[in-house]
């Protein structure tokens, strides 16, 4: 009995509008539920929730399946339940100045500590110079100064009254002190001294010797007179400025009485402002000149090191941080160290830290994309060193790797408490799950989100309601009943399946945004079923100017491609070309050519390099159906070819593998196959018609030639029977093959699908295991026997000439000419 061809209604499923129950979605309310993922939210309602170390997430899926907007949702959630963590700064060390100290506040604090330090500065910057200005500072320092004086004095003085008992005068000159003899109070003069005895001479000479002794003495302690002078003043200073100091930070101290590193670093402040009060009691220092176009020095310079980085600010974060990194850099991440140039070099300090996404996220949670990641060099193992260490370490790559040997900064490590979400493609998680050992100790949640959703009463009106949902959140017009159930059509579409809709949001929502767009500019309120149709033909027709360049090419008969007549060993195969997101089907001319040799079927497209794994093993499919079905008691004699004709590129998957051999039988039995017919489905060893993928653009793609050269009636597919639940074809196709002007076949054996292909019967064994001698499966065996037959012979002629005995260096053998077979004659040759 032949085979009927499938019904209009198993080629495309419609969504039942009694399901809707409004008339636009308008009247429809808001979703807020994630439809169709329930795995994925459990994994991510227990990833979030779990607190031991290593259970980080990672949420697999395609693009467009929500995975960032629900992650984001339910850590949002999850996050408004908590408290806000610690606010983190970096402050001076003033023991090792290239060591910032980091210290955790209560959240809000940080700023508050880094305004009451910028203005306990401020503070002092007034009340130092005034203390110092004052009567009681002056009137002190003064006595210090005039005790000096007067110790210096009275040094001098006795030197000076020795000397005028001797009749030595000591008088200044330009170079310092020196000792003289008088007489009558007047210096005596060199001549008149030598003309002096020699006794008075050497007396004089003699005291002028030991007082010159004593004054040297006297100079050298005034030095040492000064010093004790200098520090008398300098623990005077020291005691005023502490008295006003303290008296700013003590009233600072109470106000962080609770926080004993606060006060404690407030201590050391404090002391080292009392070291170095001259900054506060100096005159303001002024920019030097700069050369054109450099940078002044910031104001304020020599105060730097007393206030306060903020580098994680918490005071009006609300709940636990979100903090998605939309470009994870190594120094975005882990923070980096900035310079500034003062007079032409670059300096740095504690004040120019700057945080990375992990500080922000320190208590919370860190999203970030999986790719974006492991493109930026480090970043990656950065981000496991933190999660590893349980601390956030800032680290130039230059210090990382070595490249760097100048001092720099070495901030204090953060204590990290993080969740991190990585966002990204399923390879990218296998590929690390397979390749990186530290990735499945890390990242322990997989978050893993469908494709596709089931596709029921409940599902449909919700899916309804998320479409009304999106169409308000973007402003778009109300769609009517009839347009959400095309839509909705169309998620099933590119679902490729009648039982699922597809879970890549992102195309109904730009669908529904186009549909908004063709609605408006039919002068419409409300989107129509038409409006989205011709949103859908406006997508498809940006994309397939390479579709129509191949069909063009079909029909003027560049490409060659039969759709009627009969041909034996050439059959229309279907491939399925994908460019970016567009996919569309090509007809392709298979042929097939048999002649006697050891069994071997030769896949040219292998042979040259073009046809990939899945391609080679579904010929060698065909080889091992052929010996099961037909050459189980005898050797399999024959070599074939199968060849895609006019194919230039790489040709892989197993979907033809039904066509090629079909394209075999034919050319074993004799069987003209009608070329008005497409196949597609892969095969296996027992002739089972597996399913394939990408079946409605397939068929599609051989109906759009069709119906370019006029659909006869008689044009037709053939896919796999697995595939019926999969068909989601163009309404102009079901229109036509409700017309009877097309018709698609379900098969689900070689059997079936050659009997429809040839006109022919395909046979079955007898009882005595023959088949039918008219039958196809009767000729192919016949064929094969006959092969059979010739080679045996062929090996026997060769045989008895390589025994003649003639001497082999002498002749060359000749190789002789194999018996020519009879070929059988087509049924058609048309």
């Amino acid at each position: 009995m032949p085979m009927k061809p499938l019904t209009p209604d198993a080629l495309y499923r419609t969504c039942d509008p009694a399901l809707l129950d409004f008339e636009t979605t308008a009247d429809v309310a808001d979703v807020d539920d994630v439809i169709g993922q329930d795995r994925a939210v459990a994994a991510a309602r227990f990833g979030v929730g779990i607190r031991h170390p290593g259970y980080n997430l990672f949420a697999l899926g395609s693009s467009g399946t929500g995975k960032h907007t629900t992650l984001r949702t339910l850590i949002a959630q999850k996050a408004s339940d908590q408290p806000p963590p610690s606010d983190w700064v970096y402050v001076n060390n003033f023991d090792v100045r290239h060591k910032p100290h980091a210290i955790a506040l209560p959240a809000g604090k940080g700023t508050r500590l880094r305004d009451d330090m910028d203005q306990l500065i401020e503070d002092l910057k007034t009340a130092i110079p005034a203390v110092f200005e004052s009567d009681d500072y002056s009137s002190r320092k003064q006595s210090i100064d005039e005790e000096f004086k007067e110790k210096q004095e009275n040094a001098f003085e006795t030197v000076q009254k020795k000397a005028e008992d001797r009749g030595i005068a000591v008088i200044r000159t330009p170079v310092g002190l020196a000792l003289a003899p008088v007489h009558d109070g007047e210096v005596v003069k060199p001549e008149v001294f030598k003309k002096l005895p020699e006794d008075e001479r050497t007396r004089i000479e003699a005291d002028i010797e030991q007082l010159q002794d004593e004054l040297q003495q006297t100079v050298r302690k005034v030095p040492q007179w000064d010093k004790e002078r200098r520090d008398k003043v300098r623990e005077l200073s020291r005691a005023v400025s502490r008295f006003a100091v303290n008296h700013f930070v003590e009233a600072l101290k109470s106000r962080y009485a609770d926080l004993a590193v606060v006060v404690d670093h407030l201590s050391t402040v404090a002391d080292d402002i009392v070291h170095n009060v001259e900054a506060f009691v100096g005159a303001p220092q002024q920019a030097m000149p700069v050369m054109p176009g450099m940078p002044a020095p910031p104001d304020g310079t020599q105060f730097r090191q007393y206030r306060v980085n903020v580098v994680v600010d918490n005071g009006k974060t609300r709940g636990a941080p979100v903090v998605f990194e939309d470009n994870p850099n190594h120094a975005n991440l882990v923070g980096r160290v900035e310079h500034i140039s003062e007079m032409g070099a670059l300096v740095t300090d504690f004040s120019l830290i700057k945080a990375g996404a992990l500080h922000r996220a320190n208590g919370g949670y860190l999203m970030i994309d999986a790719r974006r990641l492991l493109t930026q060099p480090y970043a990656y193992d950065a981000l496991k060193r933190c999660l590893r260490g349980n601390e956030v370490r800032i680290e130039s790559l230059g210090q990382m790797l070595s490249m760097v040997s100048t001092v720099s900064l070495e901030p204090a490590p953060i204590p990290l408490d993080v969740k991190v979400v990585l966002i990204g493609e399923r390879m990218i998680y296998y590929l690390l799950c397979r390749h990186d050992p530290d990735f499945a100790e890390l990242f322990k949640v997989a978050v893993d989100f469908d494709d596709v959703i089931d596709q029921g009463p409940d599902m449909v009106r919700h899916v309804a309601g998320l479409i009304a949902t999106l169409a308000r959140r973007e402003k778009l017009r109300a769609l009517d009943r009839a347009a959400v159930a095309r839509v909705i059509e169309r998620g099933t579409r590119l679902a490729d399946d009648q039982e699922k809709i597809t879970a890549r949001v992102s195309h109904m929502v730009d669908l529904v945004r186009e549909a908004d767009y063709w609605s408006a500019e039919a002068g419409r309120a409300v989107i129509a079923a038409e409006d989205v149709q011709t949103a859908i033909d406006a997508q498809v027709h940006r994309l397939d100017r390479i579709r129509e360049r191949s069909q063009e090419m079909i029909e003027r008969g560049t490409m060659l491609i039969d759709t009627s007549g009969d041909v034996v060993g050439q059959i229309n195969g279907l491939s399925v070309l994908m460019l970016g997101n567009f996919a569309f089907g090509k007809p392709s001319r298979i042929t097939a050519r048999v002649r006697m040799g050891a069994g071997e079927v030769v896949d040219i497209e292998r042979k040259v390099d073009l046809g990939g794994p899945l391609h080679s093993k579904g010929v060698l499919i065909l080889s091992s159906y052929l010996g099961a079905h037909y050459a189980k008691d005898s050797p399999l004699s024959l070599s074939a070819s199968l060849v895609f004709e006019q194919s230039y590129g790489g040709v892989d998957g197993d979907s033809a593998s039904s066509a090629e051999l079909y394209a075999l039988l034919s050319a074993l039995s004799g069987c003209a196959i009608d070329q008005s017919f497409a196949v597609t489905g892969s095969v296996n060893q027992n002739g089972r018609v597996q399913a394939i993928g990408g079946v409605n653009e397939k068929i599609e793609g051989f109906f759009d030639l069709c119906a370019a050269r006029g659909l006869t009636g008689s044009q037709g597919v053939l896919i796999p029977d697995a595939n019926v639940a999969h068909l989601m074809l163009r309404h102009d196709v079901v229109r036509a093959v409700e017309d009877g002007r097309f018709a698609i076949y379900a098969v689900e054996t070689i059997d079936q699908g050659i009997e429809i292909l040839t006109g022919q019967p395909a046979g079955v064994r007898d009882a005595d295991g023959a088949y039918p001698e008219d039958s196809v499966n009767g000729r192919v065996e016949a064929r094969l026997r006959e092969l059979a037959r010739a080679r045996k012979r062929f090996g026997a002629t060769a045989g008895e000439e390589g025994a003649s005995g003639e001497d082999d260096d002498a002749k060359t053998p000749v190789e002789p000419e194999p018996e020519p077979l009879p070929e059988p004659e087509p049924e058609d040759e048309s």
